[in-house]
């Protein structure tokens, strides 16, 4: 009876998917395949010219040594908040789990101003940091932070549904055979959420190569030094430059490809081991 009620009419679902397809289209694939088009617009040469120009390279490299500090660290630090809040009890768990949505929350640009509020010429550590030539601001650290700080719940939030679901109770059998908390670690923990893990970093990683907001009031725009991909688009937009903006845009597009289809494959082959941690 139950299952009945839950039949549609035909015409209803057919409608709810052409709807769903054509919004799809219209929002993600049209301007992927804008992009890609007008990329390419002028043939591969111009499209490899605009690419192998040094600023773009200086972007990419930039952006690439970014996104392999950002994701190792968010690796570590969402997994080792999310063992905190599902192994343990304190007080201020639900604070931590608060703020671990914080980035979430709040704007990628405010969390690039309170970094000016910091380290700033005229923020709290920005004299200090001066007077012992420390660069935070218009330089790589400062890129690394912001990107640190936004793309930081990706992991934690793939973990933490995940090991509640699974408990604690292989753990403590492991823990009763003698095992150590680094072997325990490596030999139940690790293995019975890697896949969460690896999801979490791929989601990370992508967020932390695309990241404009924070990037953008950090960076200071200097050309061929703190500018990342995004921001050499917006420059490259900025001054007219129609095809060499595509065709940087246009790498971003091909990474954000890649993520799709590794994204989609660990969830056909893994899916099982994933669906707690969407399920958030």
């Amino acid at each position: 009876m139950a299952d009945r009620a839950l039949d549609e009419p035909l015409w209803l679902r057919v409608l709810l998917i052409v709807l769903a397809v054509g919004l799809m289209a219209a929002l993600v694939l049209l301007p992927l395949a804008v992009v890609m088009v007008e990329a390419f617009a002028q043939g591969v040469q111009a499209w490899w010219a605009a690419v192998d120009e040094p600023d773009t390279r200086a972007a990419i490299a930039l952006t690439l040594t970014v996104a392999a500090i950002a994701v190792p660290l968010n690796a570590v630090f969402g997994l080792a908040t999310a063992w905190a809040v599902t192994k343990f009890e304190f007080r201020g768990k639900r604070l931590l789990l608060a703020l671990i949505d914080l980035p979430f929350a709040i704007s990628p640009v405010v969390s690039g101003l309170v970094l000016v509020l910091l380290f700033g010429a005229h923020g709290w550590f920005g004299a200090w940091l001066q007077a012992h030539d420390i660069p935070i601001l218009f330089a790589t650290p400062g890129i690394v932070m912001a990107t640190v700080f936004v793309t930081f719940p990706f992991v934690a939030r793939e973990l933490i549904p995940l090991m509640q679901s699974q408990g604690r109770d292989e753990e403590e059998a492991a823990a009763s055979l003698g095992a150590g908390g680094l072997r325990l670690f490596w030999r139940v923990t690790l293995p019975n959420i890697k896949w969460a893990l690896l999801y979490g970093v791929l989601l990370c990683n992508a967020r932390a190569m695309g990241e404009f907001g924070a990037v953008s009031v950090v960076s200071g725009h200097i050309r061929g030094l703190t500018n990342t991909l995004p921001l050499q688009v917006e420059i490259l937009h900025g001054e007219f430059q129609f095809q060499a903006a595509f065709a940087v845009a246009s790498l971003l597009t091909l990474l954000a490809l890649v993520t799709l289809v590794a994204k989609a494959w660990l969830e056909h082959r893994h899916g099982d081991a994933l669906a707690a941690g969407a399920r958030h």
